[in-house]
């Protein structure tokens, strides 16, 4: 389905609540800010950097989870491979005879084999045919490190570098990138008019970055339109992880979280319990846009909804085994009527959240299809600083062992939204695929004014929930 059914999710969000809106590195992706200048990429399998980064992620305590005994972390530690053998000599004769023709004969001597060591790690991961398994330089390796918290300079927007151009997983509500009508699924194919078609994503993301106040223009390609250009100012971006407020009219706690950091839970629970102070009928979990975050997060975030001991998910690995995580105890909100809203900009540890709590039956989910990001990646750093290899090493399943990756969860309650001034400029709605009973169509009248027919749906359905 196509990612651009998320159109206005954001947007209405932002009129409502008029907050920055975060949303993880989503699809294992990056957020176009910056913090002296670098950018920020961050990764759904991160441990929270003020864990150990050998302790399982999503464990509290030994007791209350039962996580995979191999984490994915940026640091593993690794065993050292076996010693060459012969038949591996032999296969690496073509490549090293490939290598000294270059070094003594090409023109422009002399060659720089450090680029070209980097470009046959890149070449040799290329193979395997996977977006997410990739090498990371040292400044690449060293932003995939920093934490999902803060303040950054950019135009505030969560970003995938490994497709074939810098796609758009999520705008950051009230950001200059939502403004300016970015939606999830646009390509950047040009910044400034110079075309990037064949470079590498994160070296995209260095030509949007840059000062808060400058400009920048991003050729975008949209399906169901022309590409067109957009000129958005960059600015500090604060990225919150939740927003919370009591539905006063229907007796019904909201909760938007924004991204899943190392504090997520703890702003949640106390949100959770400030909300639960005015006796609310149920509870929404708002969790469009968000593209995801620390896993260790995401079971936290789950088990305030499930029964101890509850599935939150299973990861798999290529030879069969099978790590499973559970929910911890002390759940705030494990019996309150709940809904979760949802769609394409909601990734990877967000799709965790929602697959487990569709699963069990907890809430049902109201919105669009989310966006399919369902594998898991280990870091490994190589030697000499040479940066990292980012290999994807299981794909995770849903308590009921749904395959959710490139696939997405499906809403128990479809409803799209599409603003008039897209259809004006030429996108064709029948390429969502969407029953034309469940689109609904917004006028700008109806964005300025913070209309938001997802959130309406869901509070029809929780109302259902309570009666």
């Amino acid at each position: 389905m196509n990612k651009i059914i998320a159109i206005v999710a954001g947007i209405v969000a932002a009129c409502i609540l008029a907050t920055g809106m975060f949303a993880a590195g989503m699809l294992a992706g990056g957020l176009i800010g910056a913090s002296n200048a670098e950018p920020v990429i961050g990764f759904s399998e991160q441990i929270d950097p003020s864990q150990d980064a050998t302790a399982p992620s999503g464990e509290t305590t030994p007791e209350d989870s039962q996580p995979r005994t191999e984490d994915a972390a940026p640091n593993p530690q690794i065993d050292p491979p076996p010693a060459p053998s012969e038949d591996l000599d032999e296969l690496f004769e073509p490549f090293w005879q490939t290598w000294e023709i270059v070094v003594e004969s090409y023109v422009d001597q002399p060659v720089d084999q450090e680029a070209m060591m980097r470009g046959a790690i890149n070449g040799m991961l290329d193979a395997l045919g996977d977006q997410h398994t990739s090498y990371m330089n040292p400044d690449q390796f060293q932003q995939a490190n920093a934490p999902l918290d803060g303040s950054y300079e950019g135009i505030g927007a969560w970003v995938d570098p490994n497709q074939d151009y810098l796609t758009i997983v999520s705008p950051m509500a009230g950001s200059p990138a939502e403004k300016a009508g970015l939606l999830p699924g646009d390509k950047v194919i040009a910044v400034d008019g110079e075309d990037m078609t064949g470079v590498d994503g994160n070296v995209v993301i260095r030509h949007v970055l840059g000062p808060a106040g400058t400009d920048v223009t991003l050729t975008i390609a949209r399906k169901g339109t022309e590409p067109f250009d957009v000129t958005i100012t960059r600015a500090t971006i604060i990225i919150p992880s939740i927003e919370y407020r009591m539905l006063e009219d229907e007796n019904i706690g909201y909760i938007q979280l924004m991204q899943f950091a190392g504090d997520s839970n703890q702003e949640l629970r106390a949100a959770i319990t400030d909300l639960l102070s005015h006796n609310p009928d149920g509870l929404i979990l708002d969790l469009r846009n968000n593209g995801g975050g620390y896993l260790s997060s995401a079971v936290e975030v789950a088990s305030e909804f499930l029964p101890k001991g509850e599935v939150v998910l299973y990861e798999e690995y290529g030879d069969g085994r099978r790590e499973m995580y559970d929910a911890l105890s002390g759940g705030l909100a494990t019996e309150i009527p709940l809904v979760i809203l949802v769609n394409e900009g909601t990734a990877s540890a967000s799709e965790i959240v929602a697959g487990a709590l569709q699963d069990h039956e907890r809430a049902p989910l109201v919105g669009t299809t989310t966006f399919g990001k369902g594998s898991v990646q280990n870091w490994i750093e190589l030697v000499n600083n040479q940066g990292a290899v980012r290999v994807t090493i299981a794909r995770w399943l849903t308590p009921n062992e749904r395959q959710i990756h490139e696939i997405g969860l499906t809403p128990d309650y479809m409803l799209a939204v599409v603003p008039q001034s897209a259809i004006d400029e030429g996108f064709d709605i029948e390429t969502l695929d969407i029953d034309p009973e469940n689109i609904v169509i917004l006028s700008d009248e109806d964005i300025q004014n913070g209309v938001d027919p997802q959130l309406e749906k869901a509070i029809e359905v929780l109302k259902r929930l309570v009666k």
